[in-house]
């Protein structure tokens, strides 16, 4: 499962969606750089595939970063938050 994190100006937590495989999620990633790029406050919608019932909606203009991470056994174990702030505890 991958997570694709955005991060929302003046927002402290990240909004995030779900796809299946690496190409989705590479796909979601390369819409939202098409968005964010065009300079133009156009609404992004996004679905998640993990928990269906999860849609965003959120203006292009007020996303200031993405980010895909792959979510495995490994990863969701190690205690860490999702997101760009994300700090481990050590």
């Amino acid at each position: 499962m991958f997570t694709i994190d955005l991060s929302i100006k003046n927002t402290a937590f990240p909004i995030s969606v779900q796809r299946k495989s690496a190409e989705d999620a590479e796909a979601v990633y390369q819409l939202i750089l098409a968005a964010m790029r065009s300079g133009n406050p156009d609404i992004v919608e996004l679905k998640c595939e993990g928990k269906t019932e999860k849609k965003i909606a959120v203006r292009a203009s007020e996303i200031s970063g993405v980010q895909i991470v792959q979510k495995d056994g490994a990863a969701t174990s190690s205690g860490r938050a999702p997101g760009f702030f994300a700090l481990a505890a050590e």
